[in-house]
């Protein structure tokens, strides 16, 4: 639904703001209009607001109205009401903000993007959607599609809150690097410096040590919501396996390919060999059944933790499934304690140091999640039952990993979020040709730190990735001329209960004359959450950021 507020209206809106807060209807009846009916504040339409607002106005100013064009008999029946503007359509399509002028330059981008967008929704069956766009720095399109709210049909806007789940990570890898900046924190010191509170571990019989740079990257060794350790490592063998066995075929090929394709009876047997082998391997080494993470007991507590201390009775007393450094095992309550640490670093609450930098950043709908408070245009969750029908999810109380997905946002933040980023990430790129450009929230080299790749990590949405710092960065890649040509990007999804989220970073590629007369940040940002779970977004935002890429090139 597009937006529409004349001058007189929105004179009318902001006039007198205490009597307001004292009683709309008191209001109204003091300036002699006619009685509201029931439910008259949600259900104006354009023209039945725009009326009341003029009449409103000449009132609260003591004046009378300037008499609209073939005015209504007040005795009159209905059908003799003056012409009134047409009311909006409240499709659940409709674009929910009127279109900003610099988005005529990407109008086609816009049109693709929502064909697509209109394709995912309706492929998996979600409720709702709504997506952000921003490039250069500039919000050029945000949009909602479906329903906030589908039992009284609440269509989604770009204000809609949602669960952003584990983009949650990436803002508190923001305070994790701010205290690093400032000394305060030692990401390479065993954790138990600063959280006593969590026993120090042992693997196989051998003391090892949980440092915060490991517990960023998901190498701790710390579970995730799975508890069979026999589960995981099977899984993580047969992955393993697997990848090797398409690795070997793939170094077979090109050696093929070398040789100018030529063989021979002896290179197609031993071929034939391995690839039996492997089979044999994988049949012996196929992992049993694991619960995907909706199944897990653990995603669904109900059970309200006043600090990130005590939440870290979870899990702190469980074995680490893998040697501190070897292996890459995304653990949402990694992040739990890293909550703790930033209490312990920082002196502050860990909820009272994330809304300092949510306030520095302008992030003015970010917050925690929390039943009891009202939170404005908070959406409802979804899934789909075993008989495929839609209802709402259970209640979950978030409180024991807000570090790790527990926030609530709106793509408007997440775009201003990802832009912080971007600045800080490009900044360093420009001072030589500009030196009035203001700093980035964090430095350029803690920036590029956090978005280098780590060894011995995975990035499960893309697999063309790495982890790095609570981000996925996939590297800029070419390997054949005239051919596909990987883009470097930094992104993180997330999924809760009842939602999915992506927030995807697209920087320009610069040189060194790129950047004379522009300023950063300088590039694609997108970012896109649904009130449904398990629905992968990050390909979505990837297609859609170049769409936009390529309007802003041509």
């Amino acid at each position: 639904m597009y937006r529409v507020r004349s001058s007189v209206t929105a004179r009318a809106a902001n006039l007198g703001g205490w009597a307001w807060g004292c009683g709309r209807r008191g209001v109204h009846q003091r300036a002699r209009l006619p009685p509201l009916g029931h439910g008259w504040v949600g259900g104006l339409g354009e023209g039945k607001g725009l009326e009341l607002g003029v009449k409103l106005a000449g009132g609260l100013r003591g004046a009378a109205p300037a008499p609209p064009p073939a005015a209504p008999d007040p005795e009159a029946s209905p059908q003799a009401e003056a012409p009134r503007q047409p009311e909006q359509s409240l499709a659940p399509w409709a674009p929910q903000t009127p279109t900003p002028p610099l988005s005529k330059r990407f109008a086609k981008a816009i049109k693709n993007s929502r064909d697509l967008l209109h394709r995912i929704k309706d492929e998996v069956g979600a409720p709702g959607i709504v997506v952000g766009v921003s490039v250069d720095g500039k919000e050029v399109w945000s949009e909602g599609l479906g329903y906030a709210d589908v039992e009284n049909r609440v269509p989604c806007k770009p204000e809609t809150v949602m669960r952003i789940a584990s983009i949650s990570k990436s803002l508190t890898m923001v305070a994790l690097a701010k205290l690093w900046e400032a000394g305060k924190l030692d990401l390479d010191i065993p954790v138990q410096y600063y959280v006593p509170e969590f026993p120090e571990k042992e693997y196989e019989g051998e003391k090892v040590s949980v440092t915060t740079r490991l517990l960023i990257s998901h190498l701790s060794g710390i579970r995730h919501y799975e508890k069979d350790m026999k589960k995981v490592k099977e899984e993580k063998a047969y992955k393993a396996l697997k990848m090797m066995k398409e690795t070997m075929e793939f170094d077979q090929e090109k050696q093929l390919r070398e040789k100018g394709g030529k063989s021979n009876e002896k290179n197609d047997f031993a071929k034939a060999q391995i690839e039996q082998d492997n089979e044999a391997k994988g049949r012996n080494s196929k992992p049993g059944k694991k619960k995907n993470d909706f199944e897990q007991g653990e995603l669904y507590l109900k059970e309200k933790f006043e600090n990130s201390i005590e939440s870290l009775r979870l899990f702190k007393n469980d074995p680490l499934f893998f040697k501190p450094g070897s292996q890459f095992l995304y653990s949402t309550f990694g992040y739990t304690l890293l909550a703790a640490i930033v209490e312990r670093a920082s002196g502050c609450k860990y909820l009272d140091y994330m809304q300092k930098i949510f306030h520095d950043l302008d992030m003015l709908t970010t917050v925690q999640e929390e039943n009891e408070p009202v939170i404005y245009n908070r959406a409802r969750f979804y899934v789909y039952n075993k008989n495929r029908r839609l209802v709402n999810t259970p209640y979950v109380d978030n409180s024991y990993k807000w570090a790790g997905g527990g926030f609530l946002s709106t793509v408007g933040d997440l775009l201003k979020f990802g832009n912080a980023m971007l600045y800080g990430y490009q900044v360093g790129l420009f001072k030589n040709s500009n030196e009035n450009l203001l700093p980035g929230y964090l430095k350029p080299e803690t920036m590029v730190m956090i978005w280098t790749p780590v060894p011995n990590t995975e990035m499960s949405w893309d697999k063309e990735g790495k982890y790095a710092m609570a981000w996925g960065v996939v590297e800029k890649k070419q390997t054949y001329g005239s051919c596909r040509k990987q883009r470097h990007y930094a992104s993180h999804t997330g999924g809760a209960v009842g939602a999915s989220s992506v927030l995807l970073v697209l920087p320009e590629e610069l040189d060194g004359d790129a950047t004379n007369n522009k300023v950063p940040p300088r590039g694609i940002v997108v970012s896109i959450i649904c009130n449904m779970q398990s629905v992968g977004l990050n390909s979505t935002a990837l297609k859609i950021a170049l769409e936009f890429d390529k309007d802003r090139s041509d």
